[in-house]
C-alpha cells in the first residue's frame, strides 16, 4: 500500500479546529483512495508562498522524511508551478485535494455518463499542468492522482487534450438532452419530483432504497453515487412521486467537478422539493450541512427544503441535536413513515377537488386520473365516466380538457 503524507496551510483567520477537521476529512479521502496515511503537517503562514505554497524551508523538511515512492497530498489547491516546484524539492509525487477527489471519482465511476464526467474534470484540471510539469507527473506514475480514463492523456500534447475535452463536452451535451427529454416525459405525467441532496456518505442511497424498495448501490464510502438514480416512491395518501438520488457534496467541492457534473446536478434544479440528508452521527454535522447549503446556493437551487437528519441508529441522543426537520434512520426504517407523511403534506397543500367527465371512447384519461389523484366519487353517465378527485396543480393542468 502506498504511503501518504498530508499537508495543510493555515492562514490568518482560520481556527485550529477548522484546519484539523479538514485534514481529518482529507485523511478519510486518502484512505478511501487506498492510501496509508503516515502523518500530517500544518504550516502557519500569513499568505501562501508563490513558488512553493508552504515555503521552501518546510518543503525541504518534508524531503528529509518522504521516500521517493511516497505521495504528498495538500489540503489546498496548488498551482501547476507550485506542484512542480514542490515535487522537485521533496523528491516524490505531489498532488492536491482536487486531484485526490478526482482520483476517487475515477474509481467510483460505473456508467458511461459517470466516466465521461470524470474524464472531463480530470482533463480540465490536468491541461495547464501538462507543459513543464513532466517530472512532477512522472513521479505519480499511473497511481493516485492519475487513475481512470484520464491517465492515458497525461503525455499527450495540449491540442489533442483540448480536442478530447471538446468531444467529451459534446457527449455530455447529448446526455443533457436525453435527460431533459426524460424530465419532460415525467413532467407530462404530472408526477412531482423529489431530490435527495446531502454531504457525501450521509446515507442518501440507503434512504432511497428504504423509501422506494429499489435495489441501488449503497456503501459506507465517500462518493459511492456519481450517477443520478430516479425511482418511483409511493406516498401514504395514495399518490406517488419520483425520488432522485444525486452525487454527494463536500467542502471546497472543486469547480472542475461542478462544471463537469452539470448534467447530473440539473436533476436537483428541476426537482419540486429537496430532501437535505444530514448525517446526525458525524461530529461536524452542522458544518457539513452548511457546506451543502453553500453548494446549493452556488448552483442556483432555490426550491423548498426538508431537512432529513439521518442515522438516528448511530446517535442515541438525536432528539437533543436535531433542528427543524425529520429525524430518521434509513438503515432501521425509524420515522420513515413520518418523512413520507411530511412530503405528502407538502404536496397536499396545493390540492384541489375537481370533477372530470371522460367519454366512453376515451377512458385513458380516467385511468391516469385514478393513478395520479385521490378519487372521491366515480359514477357512470350517459356520456361517459364522471370522476371527482383530489388533484395537485400539475394533474389539474393535465386533465384540464376533461373538467366538467
Amino acid at each position: 500500500m502506498q504511503r501518504a503524507y498530508l499537508v495543510s496551510l493555515q492562514l490568518p483567520g482560520e481556527s485550529d479546529w477548522e484546519v484539523e477537521d479538514s485534514l481529518q476529512e482529507l485523511r478519510d479521502l486518502a484512505e478511501d483512495a487506498g492510501l496509508e496515511v503516515v502523518d500530517w503537517f500544518i504550516q502557519k503562514r500569513p499568505e501562501p508562498d508563490p513558488a512553493t505554497f508552504i515555503g521552501k524551508g518546510k518543503a525541504e523538511e518534508l524531503s528529509a522524511i518522504v521516500e521517493p515512492e511516497d505521495i504528498v497530498i495538500f489540503d489546498n489547491e496548488l498551482s501547476p508551478s507550485q506542484q512542480g516546484n514542490l515535487s522537485d524539492i521533496i523528491g516524490a509525487g505531489v498532488i492536491d485535494r482536487t486531484q485526490l477527489i478526482l482520483d476517487i471519482f475515477a474509481q467510483r465511476a460505473r456508467t458511461r455518463e459517470g466516466k465521461i464526467q470524470v474524464e472531463l474534470a480530470q482533463l480540465n484540471y490536468l491541461l495547464p499542468r501538462l507543459v513543464g510539469a513532466g517530472t512532477a507527473l512522472s513521479r505519480l506514475g499511473g497511481g493516485i492522482g492519475t487513475r481512470g480514463p484520464g491517465e492515458t492523456k497525461l503525455e499527450t500534447d495540449r491540442r489533442r487534450v483540448r480536442r478530447r475535452i471538446a468531444d467529451l463536452k459534446a457527449e455530455l451535451e447529448t446526455v443533457r438532452r436525453v435527460r431533459a427529454t426524460q424530465r419532460s416525459r415525467r413532467e407530462k405525467m404530472a408526477v412531482p419530483m423529489v431530490a435527495l441532496v446531502g454531504y457525501t456518505n450521509a446515507g442518501k442511497s440507503t434512504l432511497l432504497q428504504a423509501l422506494t424498495g429499489a435495489e441501488t448501490f449503497a456503501a459506507d464510502q465517500l462518493f459511492a453515487t456519481l450517477d443520478p438514480t430516479v425511482r418511483r416512491w409511493e406516498l401514504p395518501d395514495g399518490r406517488w412521486a419520483f425520488l432522485s438520488d444525486t452525487v454527494g457534496f463536500i467542502r471546497r467541492l472543486p469547480h472542475t467537478l461542478v462544471a463537469a457534473f452539470r448534467a447530473t446536478l440539473e436533476e436537483i434544479l428541476y426537482a419540486d422539493l429537496l430532501l437535505h440528508v444530514i448525517d446526525l452521527s458525524h461530529p461536524q454535522a452542522r458544518e457539513q450541512q452548511q457546506a451543502v447549503e453553500k453548494v446549493l446556493q452556488e448552483i442556483g437551487a432555490a426550491q423548498p427544503v426538508i431537512n432529513v437528519y439521518n442515522k438516528t441508529d448511530l446517535c442515541p441522543d438525536w432528539r437533543a441535536v436535531t433542528g427543524q426537520g425529520v429525524a430518521v434512520s434509513g438503515l432501521t426504517g425509524e420515522n420513515l413513515d413520518r418523512l413520507a407523511a411530511e412530503v405528502a403534506a407538502f404536496f397536499g397543500k396545493h390540492l384541489t377537488v375537481e370533477t372530470y367527465c371522460f367519454p366512453y371512447g376515451d377512458l385513458s384519461g380516467a385511468s391516469r386520473l385514478r393513478e395520479l389523484g385521490r378519487v372521491l366519487d366515480e359514477r357512470y353517465t350517459d356520456t361517459g365516466v364522471e370522476i371527482t378527485a383530489e388533484v395537485d396543480p400539475a394533474t389539474a393542468g393535465l386533465m384540464r380538457r376533461y373538467r366538467v
